[in-house]
């Protein structure tokens, strides 16, 4: 199974790039970080943010390109592909970059009070229910 699920901070507007009449993809960089801590011993260690390359094709470019800016908060579902290229000096690159399925956008600021965008270019995943709603009380 290739999944990936990731909740960060978009670094910048999306890159928007059209191909085939009206289809489109975008390019987000997206902030993901591990809260600092201190060890036991008073060894503090600092925050460490990693940063991710994710591609959204079809429809869900499309709610990028509107909907989607710098600093908004994301929570995506995608899997990982890797690629390399040879650039036009000749050096090797390598790429690892999220082709992003489902995307969920959490920042409360985008649409100023309407309901916020969520879009699933996959098949419909399973329903999930919050704790005690269409859910049986389990034994264990």
């Amino acid at each position: 199974m290739n999944k990936v699920m990731l909740i960060g901070n978009v670094g910048k507007d999306p890159d928007i790039h059209y191909y085939d009449a009206d289809q489109s993809v975008a390019q987000v960089s997206l902030a993901t970080t591990e809260r600092g801590y201190t060890l036991q011993n008073g060894t503090k260690v600092p925050d460490h943010t990693d940063w991710h390359n994710l591609v959204f094709y079809r429809g869900l470019a499309k709610v990028v390109e509107k909907y989607v800016h710098k600093g908004e908060k994301l929570y995506i579902e995608g899997r990982l592909r890797y690629r390399n290229y040879n650039d036009q000096q000749g050096r090797h690159h390598n790429v690892t970059e999220i082709i992003v399925d489902n995307m969920e956008m959490l920042s409360g600021s985008v649409l100023s009070g309407q309901d916020q965008p969520k879009h699933e270019e996959s098949s419909p995943s399973a329903i999930t229910h919050p704790k005690g709603e269409g859910q049986e009380e389990l034994p264990f």
